[in-house]
């Protein structure tokens, strides 16, 4: 009977997996995500092999922010959103599509844009300083479950909810 209650409970609580939009490489953008009220992500260095620049932009109000991961300001934020936000808008694009990417951002994309770089261009934008730390800590998590051996048990710190909403 617990063999059934297990089996039962492994399907319950199985997360769908939603595939991306387009395919994508992951060089370039290794981490976006639509989430505390921000497209945001780690952006590899064009120059510096060791360094990324955590960027995002706050969905409604188009508040942008780049910086290293130790919160050095981008060097490119001259009063509009630099390469690294262009990249990280792109890349959100491809995961997620343009269209669940500008409902997020609370913003209509015009006749044209087909491009994350092109929607953010659209935008009212201001600079507003956020911390990084907790993107960066976000991305460095998602790191380390490629270091977990592959297996068909389920982590438990990643079993947050069941399905059913019986925690609601």
């Amino acid at each position: 009977m617990a063999d059934v209650d297990d089996a039962r409970w492994a399907r319950r609580s199985a997360v769908r997996v939603v595939p991306p939009a387009q395919p994508r490489k992951l060089v370039k953008v290794p981490f976006v995500e639509l989430a505390d009220g921000r497209l945001q992500g780690v952006v590899s260095s064009g120059s510096d092999i060791e360094r990324v620049y955590v960027s995002s932009i706050t969905s409604g109000t188009h508040a942008y922010h780049c910086s290293t991961n130790n919160n050095r300001p981008c060097g490119g934020l001259r009063g509009a959103p630099c390469k690294h936000l262009e990249a990280l808008a792109d890349e959100a694009v491809l995961q997620y599509g343009l269209g669940r990417v500008a409902r997020y951002l609370r913003v209509e994309p015009g006749d044209g844009v087909e491009t994350g770089a092109e929607l953010l261009r659209g935008l009212d934008t201001r600079h507003e300083p956020s911390p990084a730390a907790v993107v960066f800590s976000r991305f460095l998590r998602h790191l380390s479950y490629l270091e977990v051996p592959g297996s068909a048990t389920p982590l438990p710190e990643l079993h947050w909810f069941a399905s059913t909403g019986a925690g609601r």
